[in-house]
């Protein structure tokens, strides 16, 4: 599949001068370059030129075959092995993803010294510290420490969802959620507890399972101090305090705290049921 691109010369954001290739830019780390708009700076200036690209919007890779946009050239490369199924990057000792098996954590917290497997991750839990979160929705106002989650939540409210499950043919606008939701089918539980064995289909679930081992409880209410191992477990909770229920079911107009309890709610109306048991087949 051929990466198509509109200009096919590139020209950085803030310099005239013009390249058949991007590595032809020059950089320097003595120098920082600053973003004139939320003032986060950069070693170089191409860097600089794709983090504007947040701010302007500009997605000039596309795929030829469905047409979806990108900021850059690799992101369009690997959109493209949605479509060919191919997956070039393989773990020597399942297939999937060697840090999981190495426990290999390159990414430590400086303020509480956690560390992590994924630079994204980190980035996420430093919220709990600086309360930082750079990227805003323009349509709710929702604020994200990361790009990639705002570009979720614009799919929320622009109904895009490119992401199909071939089974039931449920849409989903975030690649990783599909993917969580082929393993119903499938039966896959890629995330084994090192502590109790127990496994699981998503990563998330695993992190909540060692927390019952280890007592950790990073999510701690500012009113009264109690600690939750579970991010829904806290947001429910301070329900108590703030009253706050910005979830509310279009049939009968009950309101909840968490989206999580919206869904399951919503299923007392239409019927559905979407847990199975892998023993006996019941659904629930």
């Amino acid at each position: 599949v051929e990466l198509e691109e509109e200009p096919s010369v590139f020209r950085p954001l803030f310099c005239e001068t013009s390249f058949q290739f991007g590595f032809g830019r020059q950089t320097s780390d003595e120098v920082p370059h600053s973003c004139s708009t939320c003032g986060k700076t950069f070693g170089s200036k191409s860097h600089l030129n794709r983090h504007m690209q947040i701010h302007t919007g500009e997605k000039p890779f596309f795929c030829s075959i469905c047409g979806k946009r990108f900021s850059s050239a690799t992101n369009l490369r690997t959109h493209i092995r949605i479509h060919t199924g191919e997956k070039p990057y393989s773990c020597s000792t399942c297939g999937a993803h060697i840090r999981i098996h190495t426990g290999e954590k390159p990414y430590s917290c400086s303020t509480c010294g956690k560390g992590f497997n994924h630079k994204t991750s980190l980035k996420i839990h430093m919220e709990l510290h600086t309360g930082e979160r750079q990227y805003s929705c323009s349509s709710c106002g929702k604020r994200f420490s990361v790009a990639a989650a705002l570009r979720s939540r614009i799919k929320i409210h622009t109904g895009e969802q490119s992401n199909s499950c071939i089974t039931y043919g449920k849409q989903f606008s975030v690649a990783g959620t599909l993917r969580s939701h082929i393993r119903i089918h499938s039966g896959e539980k890629p995330y084994s507890c090192s502590t109790c064995g127990k496994r699981f289909s998503v990563a998330g679930a695993l992190r909540t399972r060692i927390r019952i081992h280890t007592s950790e409880k990073p999510y701690s209410c500012s009113t009264c101090g109690k600690g939750f191992n579970h991010k829904a477990s806290f947001k429910i909770h301070m329900e108590l305090h703030t009253g706050e229920k910005r979830y509310s079911c279009s049939t009968c107009g009950k309101q909840f705290s968490v989206a999580t309890t919206l869904r399951s709610h919503i299923t007392i109306h239409t019927g559905k049921k979407t847990h199975r048991c892998s023993t006996c087949g019941k659904s629930f």
